[in-house]
């Protein structure tokens, strides 16, 4: 079987990037200098229209990326599917689901900020998923930029083998362009928008330098290549036409980072990491991609992108919109037809039909017939859920999905007026649909409705589109910090569970230990059965162990969910008559419930790292407020006037945090933050929260009274 020509001149990658970097300014050149729009937009334009793929009112409004947005486009011969993705971190499942699906990533750093907290984030969601990446320091415009800085950066924090494949002409006011260090060249972005490129000899003030870091990457790629690494040493001159094809294995290999330099604001460097993108990324055939046989115990199977080969696809991206579902699909092996009956693997090869398929251009639909290997495009009238795998029935293969996050903050919400609780539910359900970090649930106790999600501008972007998009006008309780509870001793459980009454009785007899899992623990609960003997029938040991997940669901200090725990059943008695598998659940619950005070629970915070950055005059109130915050300095410096902390805070401090800092520093601080890890809160914070909780569960129980 043979391979479309067509997939060897195909890129499929994503930008990703720290919020404010310039990923969608990046984006928006790339469109104009492929042809793909003739006018350039602006991320936060006068004109009010705002860049091409920011196509939601909410991302234009506020000038930031909120759902990463696909487009397609060509340069030369080459065809290219983009993805633009969100830098704020509370959109992070946007990146990790772009990045699951893509074969190559352009990493976006400031020249001035360089490798930022999100910038560490994406990048290790672009090792998780095995991504090869190209940087691009961007904004060689803005005063203090240092790209030289930048790259020890990388090396440093990211530890890539970084190095510059260009090298700036000038910095500042006074970037004119770059010197490609391959041909020894000089390239200018002349005209209006950056369109003429203009090629002459490098400058001779800075060809030493440039010849120096051309040495440097030639003695980088040597590591990778022993032809060339002979030719090196022996002093022979050494072309571009040979250096291409090693940056590009080297790449490839994920253990190098060619680095680009330009300004996409100022229109200089982009055309240039567009040949770097076709020149060093790899095409669709070249990254492995693996699915596992359902009908084969799970067994691994490596997807091919040879015609013929049966149909396989990953839904990655939903969307509600005007005309019902639309599901963003790659298609890793075989090709689709309009028409075509395809199955849900994840759904018991539920049976569906294709109406219509299109490729995306940021919110414009274009329609086409089919698709192929290699391709991403978005599919109507296909019911899923994110991550689920579609064949063409003939095999039964299914793709690993993507890494979610868990959630940090909750809010209790309600619509305002009672008529707007048929739209309250559906856009809870969309939201649901469409992004596996928003998480809905009822707390029982009292009945309200709660949304979780990855933080307050998360949730916060739901709220407003639920009065956009639905109507609805809500009322949105406090936020609530998603605590959890955690055992820190090993405990031994006896429990008979005893019922008797009319005809059949219940009776079940469990003993083991709970026991405390590593803090390093992959699974947040794990069960192990060391019954031997027939003490408890084999049918009935699930059921215990459904017995402890549903008592450890919510914990006795705080009601918090309860994680780090292992329920082991070591033994236990059943009747041959009364014994049932409710019986032994029942016994399991009350094991946990009797002897979880003897298990020495205590509350977990979730801790956030946060990057703070201001002018250095501001640092002495910027550190005294993070002081009071509970915040653990991990490590600061100053660049150009502006120092840089990197603290653990507890997430519970940071509310209204942004008011407070701006005030500080007249407005010119800025943070971010993410997730970090869960750590045991000081026993002054564990008490209060305790005490609150017992207040809670009294009101509610008068109130039902």
């Amino acid at each position: 079987m043979a391979i479309d020509n067509s997939l060897l001149f195909t890129r499929n990658f994503g930008i990703s990037a720290h919020i404010d970097s310039g990923k969608t300014t990046l984006s928006e050149r790339i469109l104009y200098y492929t042809g793909k729009i003739h006018k350039i937009e602006e991320v936060k334009g006068k004109s009010g229209v705002g860049a091409t793929m920011d196509s939601m009112d909410l991302e234009r409004e506020k000038g930031i990326t909120i759902q990463s947005a696909a487009t397609y486009c060509d340069w030369g011969d080459y065809h290219m599917n983009l993805i633009d993705t969100p830098g704020h971190v509370d959109f992070t499942v946007e990146v990790e689901r772009a990045l699951r699906v893509l074969d190559g990533a352009i990493l976006v750093l400031c020249a001035v900020a360089g490798v930022q907290s999100q910038s560490i984030t994406v990048d290790r969601q672009m090792k998780r998923y095995g991504v090869p990446r190209l940087a691009f320091i961007n904004k060689m415009d803005r005063a203090g930029a240092n790209p030289f800085r930048v790259v020890d950066m990388l090396r440093e924090k990211l530890n890539h083998n970084a190095h510059l494949v260009t090298y700036p002409i000038g910095a500042e006011d006074n970037f004119k362009g770059v010197v490609d260090l391959l041909t020894m060249q000089a390239i200018y972005f002349d005209g209006d928008n950056g369109e003429n490129i203009r090629r002459e000899d490098c400058p001779e003030d800075i060809k030493d330098k440039a010849v120096d870091y051309r040495n440097k990457l030639i003695e980088a790629l040597a590591d990778f290549d022993d032809a060339l690494a002979e030719k090196y040493l022996d002093g022979k001159e050494i072309t571009p036409a040979e250096l291409v094809p090693i940056i590009r294995k080297a790449t490839m290999s994920l253990n190098f980072t060619p680095v680009f330099c330009g300004t996409a604001f100022k229109n200089k460097g982009v055309q240039h990491l567009l040949d770097g993108i076709c020149s060093y990324l790899p095409n669709p055939t070249e990254k492995v991609n693996k699915a596992l046989d359902q009908n084969n115990n799970e067994q691994e199977v490596i997807l091919s992108s040879e015609t013929g080969k049966p149909f396989v696809g990953l839904a990655f991206k939903l969307e509600d919109g005007r005309y019902g579902q639309l599901t963003y699909m790659r298609i890793y092996q075989g090709k689709v037809t309009k028409g075509d009956f395809i199955f849900n693997i994840n759904q018991g090869k539920k049976k569906v039909k294709i109406p219509r398929i299109v490729r995306m251009h940021s919110n414009e639909m274009h329609d086409i017939d089919s698709a192929s290997a290699g391709e991403i495009v978005a599919l109507f009238g296909v019911e899923c859920a994110s991550g689920e795998t579609f064949t063409d029935g003939n095999v039964s293969y299914s793709m690993t999905s993507m890494h979610i996050p868990n959630t940090v903050i909750s809010l209790s919400i309600k619509p305002k007026n009672r008529d707007g609780l048929a739209n309250f539910s559906k856009a809870l359900g969309k939201f649901t649909r469409e992004d596996p970090t928003f998480r809905v649930s009822r707390d029982e106790e009292s009945g309200e409705t709660l949304i979780a999600g990855m933080g307050e501008l998360h949730l916060e972007i739901y709220v407003e589109r639920m009065k956009r998009e639905f109507g609805v006008e809500v009322e949105v309780g406090n936020p609530q910090v998603a605590y959890r509870e955690t055992i820190s001793n090993v405990t031994p459980y006896e429990y008979t569970h005893k019922k008797q009454t009319g005809g059949a009785g219940q009776f079940a007899k469990v003993s083991g230990r709970f026991e405390p899992l590593p803090s390093d623990a992959v699974n947040p609960y794990e069960f192990v059965s060391e019954v031997v003997g027939g003490s408890i029938p084999r049918e009935f040991i699930p059921a215990v162990d459904k017995g402890f997940q549903e008592q450890l669901s919510k914990g006795l200090l705080i009601g918090a969910p309860v994680v780090g725990v292992r329920g082991v059943v070591s033994d236990g008695s059943y009747h041959a008559v009364d014994s049932s598998e409710l019986a032994f659940r029942l016994a399991a619950m009350a094991a946990v419930r009797e002897h979880y005070q003897a298990c020495k629970p205590v509350i977990l915070e979730p801790i956030m790292k946060v990057e703070v950055s201001a002018p250095e005059e501001f640092q002495g109130s910027v550190i005294g407020q993070l002081n009071q915050r509970r915040a653990v300095i991990m490590e600061s410096g100053t660049n150009e006037g502006y120092f840089t902390a990197i603290c653990n805070v507890p997430f519970a401090e940071m509310f209204g945090y942004s008011t407070d800092l701006r005030s500080a520093t007249q407005g010119k601080g800025e943070f971010s933050m993410e997730f970090e890890k869960y750590e045991t809160a000081p026993r002054s914070v564990q008490e209060e929260l305790i005490k609150k909780y017992q207040k809670k569960r009294a009101d509610e129980s008068a109130a039902r009274k």
